[in-house]
């Protein structure tokens, strides 16, 4: 720019300017610090409350352990929680009860078999061999039938059911199998469109049976092979007394036993969508259907009323038993006996627990099934207790029935 003859020089502006902000500037450093402080503050507040302060300096100790249908109690978060605030951890591998028996334990530190059969057979073994084991029954659980509403009601219609009182309820979800006619029924190849299930909206031409795992691996299926026997006796005496005896009692029922699946998707295929249409009668464990039956429940709201139980004339109440197989079980195995969360949670997820004299504790499990709207089992007195063959009788049957070797008893086993 010019005036008159002189250039004019125009002054340089000068700002002022506040001094950058570092990343870490106080008040970056309570944005961020803040909440993460809070995190972990409110972290250590949930692990005292819970008794697990200490716990990720402490050593947990991880157990191994071999079972079939109690791997559900194991495999509960709400255990495996309560397990870990006493520093154990239960790592799992799935066999049938019977195979559990049967196999080598040397790598477990703990066995649980669904039932006494097999129960006394580890136990056996083990003390003819001079091992350790110790044994702890902690809940009991009936042997049913499980299936879905229209057979129920096709077998009411041909007088083999019977519904069983539970809570006032228009649909009921359990039932009373006369297990003689029942038997009858598969024994002379009836079909279910001979009973009329057509009547109540399914089409099946299928023989009637009810579907159980392998017996020569699941404690289930030889429990329910007793019971068969039981009810199949004719004029015969309850129990077979000698090998002849068994093996002749087998080969009397053998027809009447539909195995086939393993023992871990009997259940599982049941209360899968398509489970009507593969296996509409399945051998089962009461706890299986009450604990379904509680998730569906607080799931959803309501009860699945579609399948239901059916509780045989002939009643098998099996005692499943936890089998310490050294001092690290032994830990287990006590804990399991005293723990009250441990026994408050096995009767949350449908078992029956007994009492230090071996009894069924009470009405807790009717207590809670009721305050969560879930109708209780009302079983009829005069229904029979039917008696389990003696160890090594059994294992003839399973031998026969199955087609696998029997177990190998000590000398002196019963």
């Amino acid at each position: 720019m010019t005036v008159g003859e002189r250039p004019v020089v125009e002054e340089p502006r000068l700002a002022v300017r506040r001094r950058a902000s570092g990343t870490w500037s106080r008040r970056g450093l309570l944005v961020f610090f803040l909440p993460a402080l809070a995190t972990v503050l409110t972290g250590f507040a949930a692990l005292a409350v819970s008794g697990n302060l200490l716990l990720p300096f402490e050593k947990v100790l991880v157990l191994e352990g071999k079972m079939a249908s109690k791997r559900d109690f194991f495999e509960d978060e709400e255990v495996q929680r309560i397990l870990l605030k006493h520093r154990i951890q239960v790592h799992i591998t799935s066999s049938g009860s019977r195979e559990v028996a049967v196999r080598d334990t040397a790598s477990f530190d703990f066995v649980f078999p669904s039932g006494q059969p097999a129960g006394d057979l580890i136990t056996g073994m083990r003390a003819a061999a001079g091992q350790y084991a110790k044994v702890h029954r902690p809940f009991v659980s009936p042997i049913v039938l499980a299936t879905y509403r229209e057979y129920a009601e096709t077998l009411r219609d041909a007088g083999v059911a019977t519904p069983l009182p539970a809570g006032g309820s228009d649909q009921p979800l359990y039932y009373s199998l006369d297990m003689k006619k029942f038997l009858e029924s598969i024994n002379g190849g009836l079909r279910w469109s001979d009973l009329g299930i057509q009547r109540h909206g399914i089409s099946n031409t299928n023989r009637i049976v009810a579907q159980s795992p392998d017996v020569c691996g699941s404690n289930s299926a030889g429990t329910y092979l007793a019971l068969v026997s039981f009810t199949w006796r004719g004029n015969g005496p309850e129990v077979p007394s000698t090998a002849e005896e068994a093996t002749s009692r087998a080969q009397s029922v053998k027809h009447l036993m539909e195995q086939g699946l393993p023992a871990a998707d009997v259940f599982r295929t049941y209360i899968a969508p398509e489970g009507k249409g593969i296996a509409p009668v399945v051998v089962a464990y009461e706890h299986q259907y009450l604990a379904y039956q509680l998730r569906y429940r607080a799931a959803s709201g309501r009860l699945d009323s579609q399948r239901v139980l059916l509780y045989p004339s002939s009643q098998f109440v099996t005692q499943p038993q936890f089998i310490a197989l050294n001092d690290k079980g032994e830990r287990l195995r006590e804990l399991m006996a005293d723990d009250p969360d441990l026994r408050r949670r096995a009767m949350e997820l449908g078992f029956r627990i007994l009492d230090p004299a071996g009894e069924v504790a009470g009405d807790q499990l009717s207590d809670f099934l009721s305050e969560r709207n879930i109708p209780v089992p009302a079983l009829q007195g005069n229904n029979t207790r039917s008696p389990m063959p003696r160890i090594r009788h059994l294992e003839q049957m399973i031998s026969v029935v199955g087609g696998c070797p029997a177990a190998q008893l000590p000398d002196g086993a019963q």
